[in-house]
């Protein structure tokens, strides 16, 4: 069983060439999520007011710029993995929340507005959105436990994250209020930035931080799959169940410790659907995918099922046999080898 186990989670990252990104696309400019270069690049770049750094979380372009600084503070702890901080392992957050950028993810799915569809809101993202609920655990509260972890130094100003809308109870909106209310997903992503900013630098080994990011990554999923469970009522059916088959799919991943630097992020984003998915759209037959494409929603799905089946056994055999360094590589491996296969 632990050998179907294995076969079906690398099933999940079978190689795909995606029509929308092609090659050329994550090796030159495109590499970089939309609008990168227009991101603020440190807390001091968001507006001042009343003696507060204040960010509209629930802006694209904003939120983007919560990510070009964490990658730019902590840029000095990668140099050795890859010039211009391509090798920093927070690429991956950045990366996912651009690919649901450009593929509509962000936008208004209720019906209700046409927010984040109309050229003078494309940046607009919505409360509404389970893919921008789910992000604002892996965006804001990274940023906040960076700042209580000293990432940013002494800052002269608190910080403070405007509320969406509606359903504000939903979110917390500053180091203090994070602390309050989710201590333990704060303390994970403390612990990730306090590592890599300690004294001890010489001794960063980037297993151990590909570690504690991917524990801080997955805390943040498990404490809002439950709490976002009713933004899923608003998109498609396909839609809503590969946003939990990907979910699901992730822990899988975080298990070998996967490297999230900017090129490797870029080689296995190309896997995903570049659009939305509708009504109708039914793997292996979605027309406009790629066969890959078509594969990975099937194993997504066959995953998410056999895990939900054995109750977990699944992800529990998978992390087992990851539970080393050498068992890890070996994962990753398996990995790499079925994409560049």
């Amino acid at each position: 069983f632990g050998i179907h186990a294995l076969l079906v989670v690398t099933a999940t990252l079978s190689p795909v060439t995606a029509s929308a990104r092609s090659e050329n696309d994550v090796t030159g400019e495109d590499a970089y999520p939309p609008l990168w270069d227009l991101a603020p690049e440190n807390p001091l770049d968001f507006p001042v007011k009343d003696n507060k750094i204040v960010i509209n979380a629930w802006n694209y372009q904003a939120r983007l710029g919560v990510y070009k600084s964490l990658l730019n503070a902590s840029a000095k702890y990668f140099g050795a993995f890859g010039p211009r901080n391509r090798g920093n392992i927070l690429w991956g957050l950045p990366l996912q929340h651009g690919w649901q950028f450009y593929t509509g993810r962000l936008a208004d799915p209720s019906g209700g507005t046409s927010r984040g569809y109309e050229n003078g809101e494309h940046l607009y993202q919505s409360v509404r959105s389970w893919w921008s609920c789910m992000n604002y655990y892996l965006a804001i509260i990274p940023f906040l436990g960076a700042v209580e972890a000293g990432l940013f130094g002494q800052l002269p100003y608190e910080i403070e994250i405007l509320p969406p809308e509606e359903q504000k109870d939903d979110f917390c909106y500053s180091v203090k209020d994070c602390w309050s209310r989710m201590p333990k997903l704060m303390d994970d992503w403390k612990a990730f930035f306090e590592v890599n900013n300690s004294a001890t630098f010489s001794s960063f080994k980037l297993d151990d931080a590909l570690g504690l990011l991917w524990k801080a990554h997955t805390s943040s999923i498990a404490y809002a799959l439950p709490k976002f469970q009713d933004r899923l009522k608003y998109l498609p059916n396909p839609e809503a169940n590969f946003g939990k088959n990907w979910a699901n799919a992730v822990d899988f991943i975080a298990a070998t410790h996967f490297r999230t630097d900017l090129p490797t992020t870029n080689k296995f984003q190309t896997f995903l659907p570049q659009r939305m998915l509708v009504e109708g759209d039914v793997p292996p037959s979605i027309s406009d995918f790629s066969p890959q494409q078509n594969k990975v929603l099937l194993s997504l799905r066959a995953l998410h099922k056999v895990n939900k089946l054995t109750g977990g056994l699944l992800l529990k055999l998978w992390q087992k046999a990851m539970s080393t360094e050498a068992g890890r590589e070996m994962g990753r491996k398996l990995i790499e080898g079925l994409t560049s296969s």
